[in-house]
């Protein structure tokens, strides 16, 4: 008899986004993959767009709480130093991993700690990859009111194609489902801010139309992970993109 693979229940989802439209552009077809498997996903949002030219942070926030309803996730406003003002502190990586311990996510998604994009969205990569470890550390005088935690992975996302890192080789989200590019377009177009702009709606498909076809599927979406990925069996490890 052909072994049927042992799933566990999956621990929450947990991303982070500098900006209020960060997580739907760059990871927001995983999310709603995720979510619509019955996966909790959480979002964190580290500033409310001030510093941007379209928008108020006020219509910003609306428009992120609205996306992350339509994906199926649960929503917080983290302050740190605010839009285009984010610096690399012990303290912000320590307020992070108070919200590691919280959640107690299995898998973290955070923007690439590449630099050739918005300053904040690296910066936030690099803050959120250092609390990953805080939150494992149990003598932590600021977080000892809340247990240690681990989390599975930590996944990074590119906002646009400059930000995807060039050193590690992506795994690629099959997102081809109708109905989860559907709810993933609707998460993006919520930002009317923003989307009014540019036609962001349609660079995003296009990238996840490009690495779909290079997998021999309709959509995709790329994570590049921090960590080498860890496999009980071939058998989990799904299939490669290589198809040309």
């Amino acid at each position: 008899m052909k072994p049927t693979p042992n799933f566990p229940e999956l621990a929450p989802l947990l991303a982070f986004g500098a900006h209020p439209d960060d997580i739907e552009f760059g990871c927001g077809g995983v999310i709603a993959r995720e979510t619509s498997n019955g996966r909790k996903a959480h979002f964190v949002i580290c500033s409310r767009g001030e510093a941007g030219t379209h928008g108020t942070p006020k219509q910003r926030t609306a428009e992120a709480k609205t996306a992350a309803e339509l994906l199926g996730a649960t929503i917080e406003f983290v302050e740190l130093d605010g839009d285009a003002h984010l610096e690399i502190r012990a303290a912000h990586a320590i307020k992070l991993a108070e919200i590691f311990r919280r959640i107690r996510p299995g898998a973290v998604l955070a923007p690439s700690v590449v630099e050739n994009q918005h300053p904040d969205h690296s910066r936030l990569g690099k803050l959120v990859r250092d609390a990953a470890r805080l939150a494992r550390f149990g003598g932590l005088k600021e977080l000892r009111r809340q247990k240690p935690h681990a989390i599975e992975q930590l996944f990074f996302y590119a906002v646009t194609p400059e930000a995807e890192p060039r050193d590690i080789t992506p795994i690629l989200i099959d997102i081809s489902n109708p109905n989860t590019v559907a709810t993933w377009t609707a998460a993006m177009q919520a930002h009317a801010s923003q989307t009014s702009t540019r036609n962001y709606v349609e660079l995003q498909l296009t990238r996840a139309r490009l690495l779909g076809a290079r997998a021999g599927i309709g959509y995709a979406n790329a994570l590049f992970p921090n960590e080498p990925l860890v496999f009980e069996s071939l058998a989990f490890t799904g299939k490669s993109a290589r198809r040309f």
